[in-house]
């Protein structure tokens, strides 16, 4: 059985098989303290998962929760700022 495929690279490569645009980057680059608090976040989750959480936990659950929140509400000021100006 003979196999039909493109030779040439431009017909067979794909849209995935490229590097991140400048803008894509600047995008990445713009939510990277958001995806980190949320990791914080996660991090501490889990470790409280299989135990009882003690006041230190409980305050840095809270401490994560908050940045998670404060982060997003930067994200959301600076998509604002943005589209006014």
């Amino acid at each position: 059985m003979k196999h039909i495929a493109a030779v040439q690279a431009v017909v067979t490569a794909d849209e995935y098989d490229r590097e991140p645009t400048a803008a894509e980057l600047d995008a990445i680059a713009v939510e990277t303290p958001l995806i980190l608090a949320e990791v914080e976040l996660l991090d501490v989750r889990i470790a409280l998962m299989d135990r009882t959480p003690s006041e230190l936990d409980t305050r840095r659950l809270r401490k994560a929760l908050h940045r998670v929140l404060s982060e997003r509400a930067a994200l959301a000021n600076r998509a604002t700022a943005g589209e006014a100006a």
